[in-house]
């Protein structure tokens, strides 16, 4: 007979993430390997859209336009360490049945609670507004919407999430997943088009000692690494797992952790591929033809069509950047429901509270566009990406130091070698986002 498991929380919590949604995805009962991984897939693949949002293509295409393939293996560095922090997330949400916000709000005093809640809404509506923001550039560019009437229609979706959250929760994820998919399928097209270097993409995976000798190389490798964990992911993963209904017994714990495991693996590595074919479309397009200062989104669309003699390269470039935008904002609103809830408590209808947390990003979007047009949104998604950095040790710290705690975590605790590795991991992120966080400051300086 399974035994309970030895943690704390055996009983769930008196208020559950999500609540609308809390254990109301079904694990079928004796069902094989596949039929499982398919009940619980879907939190990886909504929280791997926070690693191919509009905040990580710029770095992604100065990468690529300046060093050509060399920084490939900075990307698969950051998504071997989002797949470690993304998977502690969802073990913490699968055996404490709390999420990150909600573990904080546990172990810390009241005044450092307000304090992480304060620094993590400041840091779910910066990546918020890089979301709007490359969503209304994407509608500029397909459609000639002017930007400032293209940051309002982004406001819809918080009519959507309504919509789909109430016909189901598998839903929304499908819509996730879709979009996605469309993302993949035009930068498969797009790598198609430009016929890239295949020996020089397979070399870039190999580290190169460069990355230590050339500033600049380094200084858009920390860009890569600071924007690739985002912190909004750790407590939406830790709140997401707990949608599915599963056994709180030994083994259904474990089956929890394992496939969700994979699901995160899966989910992951797919924003991996695309963020390494947008680096790989800069390069073969860009480099190759002598263009390495290309950074900005709309010079990347404006450049990339007369380049290769494509008329519709630019238009799947900037599909891609509206699904993109499109499908961040889905999760960054749940993502702002789940960090209120969980550090204050505080329960609100789900339409005031996406509506909320969309008027936080809108505001100084529409500010900036009026002010300063194209060149105010460029300045404005490098600052979010700052204030990203800011907040993302304030994450994985609590993150880490809860998942090695046996009083919470019992015999699902970190065993030490995941402490260590999980540790290093974190001190590498605090130091590079720390360094990346300096140097943007000294840039504006001077």
């Amino acid at each position: 007979m399974a035994q309970p498991p030895t943690t704390p929380y055996d009983n769930a919590p008196a208020l559950p993430s999500l609540p609308e949604v809390h254990r109301s995805v079904g694990i079928p009962a004796g069902a094989g390997f596949w039929r499982k991984l398919w009940a619980f897939s879907g939190p990886g693949f909504l929280v791997a859209v926070g690693y191919m949002d509009p905040g990580n293509w710029a770095t992604d295409i100065a990468g690529g336009s300046r060093f050509a393939y060399r920084l490939i293996f900075v990307l698969m560095l950051s998504n071997l360490m989002a797949v470690l922090l993304q998977t502690l997330a969802a073990r913490l949400g699968i055996v404490t049945q709390r999420d990150l916000a909600q573990a904080c709000r546990d172990y810390y005093s009241r005044r450092a609670s307000l304090a992480l809640w304060v620094l993590c809404e400041i840091a779910i509506a910066a990546c918020d507004l890089a979301e709007v923001i490359g969503s209304a550039v994407a509608l500029n560019l397909l459609f000639g919407l002017p930007l400032i009437w293209g940051v309002c229609v982004t406001s819809l979706d918080v009519l959507a999430i309504l919509y789909l959250q109430h016909r189901g929760f598998r839903l929304l994820e499908a819509l996730v997943v879709v979009l996605i998919g469309t993302i993949g399928t035009c930068y498969l097209l797009e790598i198609i088009l430009v016929k890239p270097d295949f020996a020089g993409i397979a070399r870039g995976f190999v580290p190169t000692a460069e990355l230590f000798t050339n500033r600049d190389m380094l200084y858009i490798a920390i860009g890569i690494l600071g924007a690739t964990v985002m912190p909004h992911n750790l407590y939406l993963h830790s709140s997401l797992v707990q949608t599915r209904a599963i056994e709180r017994t030994r083994a259904g714990l474990k089956t929890a952790m394992r496939y969700n495991f994979l699901d995160s693996v899966i989910a992951l590595n797919l924003a991996f591929f695309i963020n390494a074919a947008i680096l790989v479309m800069a390069a073969a397009s860009f480099h190759r033809h002598g263009m390495t200062q290309v950074a900005e989104i709309q010079d990347a669309y404006h450049t990339l069509s007369p380049l290769l003699g494509i008329p519709f390269a630019s238009v799947l470039f900037a599909l891609a950047l509206l699904c993109s935008g499109q499908n961040s904002t889905l999760t960054g609103t749940l993502a702002g429901q789940i960090v209120m809830e969980g550090f204050l408590n505080i329960r609100l209808a789900p339409w005031l509270r996406r509506l909320i947390t969309r008027l936080v990003a809108i505001v100084p979007a529409i500010i900036a566009v009026a002010f300063y047009g194209t060149s105010g949104t460029a300045k404005l998604l490098i600052f979010s990406q700052v204030i990203l950095s800011l907040q993302l040790s304030f994450a994985v710290v609590p993150l880490v130091q809860f998942t090695s705690d046996r009083t919470k975590m019992g015999e699902f605790a970190n065993p030490r070698w995941v402490k260590v590795l999980a540790w290093l991991v974190t001190g590498i992120i605090v130091v590079l986002n720390a360094y990346l966080l300096i140097q943007t400051l000294v840039g504006w300086v001077t």
